[in-house]
C-alpha cells in the first residue's frame, strides 16, 4: 500500500486510490479527491482525518461522500509528477482514447490518469448524484485559501456561499485540468487552494473546507459542526470574502526557458507598476501595469511562472448570467468569419481577424473560454452547453 509523507505533521499514512466512503440517507455525491501533485500531501491527510471523524454524524447524513488518492505513485516519492504533470492531461484527445478504451499509457502519470478515470466513471454509474467534485490543492507560495472554479452559472452559483476569494477561467490558460474535464461532463467541480505545501495550517484549512462542503451540499447539517468558528476563522484570514477574480494574463514558462521568480511574492498581493518580479533567461521581468500577482512560481516543476487577476463586477458577473440564460450567443454565427464547430453548437471556431473586433471579455459574458486553434483561428467553448443544472435544481443552495 503506497505511504505518504507529511512534512508538516512529520508523519507518513498508508493510502489507497479511495481513501474512504460513507453513505447515509439517499442525498448527493460528494467527491474529495487530494493529491492530485505529488507535493501536496495535506490534501491526503484533511481527507483521512475527516473521514476518521465522521462516524460521529452517524444517522443524521444524507448522500454518498468519496475521498480519492491522485497521483499515488508522486505521493509516495514526494515528487510533483514523473514525466507529465497528472493535472495537465485531461485534454480532449486523451479523454477520447480513455473513452474507447485505445488509451495506452506512456508513464507512470498516465497510468495514474487511467486508474482515476475509471474510479471516476465507476462512481457516476453506481451513484445517482447530484455530483459535486472538490480538487484539494497547496500552492508553492504563501497564500490565503481560495476557489478556484471554470466559469460556468450552476459553478459560480454553489460556490458563492464559500467566504472566499474566487478565480474565474482558469482552465483558459491551463491545459488539460482534471476541474475541466469534470466540468464538461457537467457537474459542480472546484478546486480549493488551501495554503502553501508544507504549511500546517493547509492540512486545517482543507479540513474546515470539506466539513463546510458537506454543509453546503447538504451532506450534514449546519448545527453538527463549529460552523461559525469556521466562518470566523475565514473572515480574520481573508481581507475580501465573496470576491470573484479573473485571470488578465499568464506567463507561461516555455521549454528550456530559464525562469526564476524574485523571492518574497504573496498569493494576492498587489504589485506595482514597474517592479522587478522576475527574471527569465537572465532578463529581468518588469511589471507594465499595477497588479495583484496570483500563484507565482517557487518549486522546481511547473509550466505557470505567475499570473495576474483583477477583480470582476458584480454588475458584470449579473448581466453574464442573463445573457447565458437567454442563449444571446447565437447571434455570433451570424458574423463572417465565425461558425459552429459540430451540430453540438458548443464550440465556435473563429476567424483571427474577426476575433481582434470580438475581444476576450464579450466572449466570457457570453460564457465561453477560448483557446487557440492555429494561426488563423481560435476555438471558443461554451461552458453552460453540457451544464447538468437540472439535476441540482431541488438543492436547497440553488433556490
Amino acid at each position: 500500500m503506497p505511504k505518504v509523507y507529511s512534512k508538516a505533521l512529520n508523519k507518513t499514512i498508508d493510502t489507497q486510490r479511495i481513501i474512504g466512503k460513507m453513505s447515509g440517507q439517499a442525498g448527493p455525491c460528494l467527491i474529495f479527491l487530494g493529491g492530485i501533485h505529488g507535493n501536496e500531501p495535506s490534501g491526503i491527510f484533511a481527507i483521512k482525518q475527516v473521514f476518521d471523524e465522521l462516524a460521529q454524524f452517524m444517522p443524521h447524513f444524507r448522500g454518498t461522500v468519496y475521498g480519492i488518492s491522485g497521483n499515488l505513485w508522486a505521493l509516495e516519492r514526494q515528487e510533483r509528477f514523473y514525466k507529465s504533470d497528472l493535472n495537465r492531461l485531461w485534454t480532449r484527445e486523451n479523454i477520447e482514447a480513455l473513452e474507447a478504451s485505445s488509451f495506452v499509457p506512456k508513464n507512470k502519470d498516465e497510468e495514474e490518469q487511467l486508474s482515476i478515470q475509471k474510479t471516476i466513471n465507476q462512481i457516476l454509474a453506481e451513484e445517482t448524484g447530484p455530483f459535486y467534485f472538490f480538487d484539494l490543492h497547496t500552492t508553492s507560495s504563501e497564500t490565503i485559501p481560495f476557489i478556484t472554479i471554470n466559469d460556468s452559472l450552476i459553478n459560480r452559483k454553489f460556490t458563492s456561499m464559500y467566504p472566499l476569494p474566487l478565480i474565474l477561467g482558469i482552465e483558459e490558460y491551463l491545459d488539460g485540468p482534471l476541474l475541466s474535464y469534470i466540468n464538461e461532463l457537467g457537474y459542480i467541480s472546484l478546486g480549493f487552494e488551501s495554503g502553501q505545501h508544507d504549511a500546517l495550517a493547509s492540512i486545517e484549512h482543507h479540513k474546515i473546507f470539506i466539513y463546510m462542503s458537506l454543509v453546503y451540499g447538504g451532506v450534514i447539517k449546519q448545527d453538527q459542526i463549529p460552523f461559525d468558528n469556521y466562518l470566523n476563522h475565514w473572515k480574520k484570514i481573508n481581507p475580501e470574502q465573496r470576491v470573484f477574480y479573473e485571470i488578465f494574463y499568464q506567463h507561461a514558462i516555455k521549454p528550456k526557458e530559464a525562469f526564476k521568480m524574485y523571492p518574497g511574492f504573496l498569493n494576492f498581493q498587489t504589485i506595482p507598476k514597474g517592479k522587478l518580479i522576475a527574471k527569465s533567461n537572465g532578463v529581468p521581468i518588469v511589471l507594465k501595469k499595477t497588479a495583484k500577482i496570483f500563484m507565482p512560481l517557487y518549486q522546481e516543476k511547473g509550466d505557470d511562472g505567475y499570473f495576474l487577476i483583477k477583480r470582476t463586477p458584480t454588475f458584470l458577473l449579473w448581466l453574464s448570467a442573463i445573457i447565458r440564460q437567454l442563449r444571446l450567443d447565437s447571434v455570433f454565427p451570424l458574423l463572417p468569419g465565425v461558425r459552429w464547430s459540430s451540430s453540438k453548437k458548443e464550440t465556435m471556431v473563429v476567424n483571427l481577424k474577426i476575433a481582434r473586433f470580438i475581444t476576450r471579455p464579450l466572449f466570457h459574458l457570453f460564457g465561453y473560454r477560448s483557446k487557440q486553434k492555429n494561426a488563423t483561428h481560435i476555438s471558443v467553448r461554451n461552458r453552460e452547453y453540457n451544464s447538468k443544472k437540472d439535476a441540482y435544481k431541488q438543492e436547497k443552495w440553488y433556490t
